[in-house]
């Protein structure tokens, strides 16, 4: 099974076969990424590496992929000239660092997308997941953003030859 990304007329939805659910996507909308910061939506199809989730706010999930359980020092390497660029690590870290233990709740539960990184391409862009939507559905930096119960029911369905699927 694998989840949908789409855009029509300027509203993006995600659909896993339940019907189309809201969705939030970068400002540059979906295209082909021209490098890191660019608010672009990746095109393409992408496994789900890894899902993380604040154990504290939100019951373990439910899913058949790798899971883990943030921990306050995780974060998210996004300096292209770092060798460990898109790449997770541990915080405070010598290069920039998206922190991935946040005080809002975009972060609560995170599905890493395989994107940039098999190999990663230093520049082509960094942390790209599937997270939750604030409130109003504002633009993400370039990820999938969903509210959690819809967030938590897609990601129930993937098995790990799933994909994201962003057209």
């Amino acid at each position: 099974m694998d989840l949908r990304v789409t855009v029509t007329d300027g509203d993006a939805r995600l659909d896993w076969g339940a019907g189309p659910r809201r969705a939030a996507i970068g400002p540059g909308g979906i295209a082909i990424k021209g490098g890191e910061g660019d608010g672009i939506t990746p095109r393409g199809a992408f496994a789900v590496r890894e899902i993380f989730y604040r154990a504290d706010r939100i019951a373990k999930p439910d899913v058949q992929l790798p899971l883990r359980a943030i921990a306050k020092d995780d974060g998210w390497c996004d300096a292209p000239d770092d060798p460990n660029y898109n790449r997770l690590v541990k915080l405070p870290y010598p290069a920039s660092a998206e922190q991935m233990w946040r005080e809002d709740h975009l972060y609560d539960l995170v599905a890493v997308l395989g994107y940039n990184d098999d190999p990663v391409m230093p520049g082509k862009g960094s942390a790209i997941f599937l997270h939750l939507a604030r409130p109003d559905y504002s633009h993400t930096q370039g990820c999938v953003a969903l509210r959690l119960e819809d967030a938590l029911a897609a990601l129930a369905q993937l098995g790990p030859e799933d994909r994201i699927l962003i057209a």
